[in-house]
C-alpha cells in the first residue's frame, strides 16, 4: 500500500499533510506537540510486515530520528537499511519513497526553511540563500541524537514542558545545521552584501542591542543609502533590519534568562527595551509566556 504526503504552503499548519499522511498508514502518534516558532513534533510507533510511504515535496523540512528502525526499513534505491539511532534530514522539496518493515518508534521534528536560514548568518557565517538543508542520513551525530532523545522524553503536557521542548528543538536544529556542514558558505550572491559587510553589520547589531538602532546608522556601516541598504539587507539576512534586530533582542533575552541571574530590569536594559513593561510585553508576544515564567520553566 502506498500513501503520499502532499505539499502544504500554509505555515501555521505546515505539518498537517505529513501528520495526516502518516496517520492514514496506520502509524499511531504517541504524541504531537505544536512547539511554536514554526516548529512541531510528532512521536510515532508502528509494527508492520511491510508498508510503502511516499514523501512528495511536503513544503517544510523534516528531521527524523529512529529510536527503533524496524527490520529492513529503507529508502527505495538505497541498499542500506536504517539502523536504530539513525537520523535523516528531509528537505521541503524532496521526493522519496520508503519501505517500512518491523517495529518502529521514531521522532519527526517539522520546521520551516526559515529556521535554517536564520541560523546560517550567525552560526555558519553565510547568507540565508546559501543555507540549504541536505537530503541525507546521519549515522554519527551524537549531539543531535542526544537532543532528539531528550525531545522524545519531554511530554510537553504543560506550559513549562512546552517551553523546554521548544528550547530543545531550537538546539536540535542548530546541531543539525552544524552536522551537515557549511554547504555553499561564502559564495557571493547577486543582490546581497559582500561577506565582510554582512559580518560587520551582524557584529555591529549584536554590540548595540542595548541601544537604540536607526536605519541611518546601519546604512552608514555599509556606506549605502537607506533605500539601497534595505534591499541588500533583506537579501543577506532574510528579513528587514527591524525584524532581525527584534529577533536578536529576544534571543539575547532568552540567553540571559537561561544562563544568568540578572534581574528582569537588567535583562530588559541589556536587550534595549525602554522599560520592563515593554520588555515583558514583547517577550510574551514572541515566546508565549512572561520572562519570569520562562526562566522558572527552564530551571525547574
Amino acid at each position: 500500500m502506498r500513501h503520499d504526503i502532499t505539499p502544504s504552503n500554509n505555515a501555521p499548519h505546515m505539518a498537517a499533510s505529513v501528520f495526516a499522511g502518516l496517520s492514514a498508514t496506520g502509524l499511531a502518534p504517541l504524541r504531537r506537540i505544536e512547539l511554536g516558532d514554526g516548529m512541531s513534533l510528532a512521536l510515532w510507533r508502528r509494527a508492520t510486515t511491510g508498508l510503502e510511504i511516499a514523501y512528495e515535496q511536503p513544503g517544510h523540512h523534516t528531521l527524523a530520528y529512529y529510536l527503533r528502525a524496524g527490520s529492513g526499513t529503507r529508502r527505495q534505491g538505497d541498499n542500506s537499511a536504517l539502523r536504530d539511532g539513525d537520523i535523516c534530514s528531509l528537505p521541503d522539496r524532496h521526493v522519496s519513497h520508503w519501505l517500512v518493515r518491523g517495529e518502529l518508534t521514531f521522532l519527526h521534528l517539522y520546521f520551516t526553511p526559515q529556521q535554517i536560514e536564520r541560523r546560517a548568518v550567525l552560526e555558519l557565517d553565510c547568507e540565508p540563500r546559501a543555507a540549504q538543508l541536505h537530503d541525507r542520513r546521519y549515522v554519527e551525530a551524537e549531539r543531535l541524537a542526544h537532543l532528539c532523545q531528550s525531545l522524545m522524553a519531554e511530554p510537553g503536557h504543560d506550559p513549562d514542558g512546552l517551553l523546554r521542548a521548544n528550547t530543545l528543538a531550537h538546539e536540535a536544529l542548530s546541531a543539525l545545521l552544524h552536522a551537515q556542514g557549511r554547504g555553499v558558505g561564502d559564495a557571493q550572491w547577486r543582490g546581497g552584501l559582500p561577506p565582510y559587510l554582512r559580518r560587520r553589520l551582524a557584529d555591529y547589531i549584536e554590540a548595540h542591542l542595548d541601544q537604540p538602532l536607526s536605519l541611518g546608522a546601519l546604512a552608514a556601516q555599509a556606506c549605502l543609502s537607506e533605500f539601497h541598504f534595505l534591499r541588500v539587507f533583506r537579501a543577506s539576512f532574510g528579513m528587514p533590519p527591524h525584524a532581525w534586530i527584534a529577533m536578536r533582542r529576544i534571543e539575547r533575552a532568552r540567553q540571559l534568562l537561561r544562563g544568568t541571574d540578572c534581574t528582569m530590569q537588567r535583562v530588559a536594559d541589556d536587550c534595549g527595551y525602554g522599560d520592563l513593561a515593554h520588555f515583558s510585553r514583547r517577550f510574551r508576544q514572541a515566546v508565549g509566556c512572561a520572562p519570569t515564567r520562562y526562566r522558572a520553566a527552564l530551571r525547574g
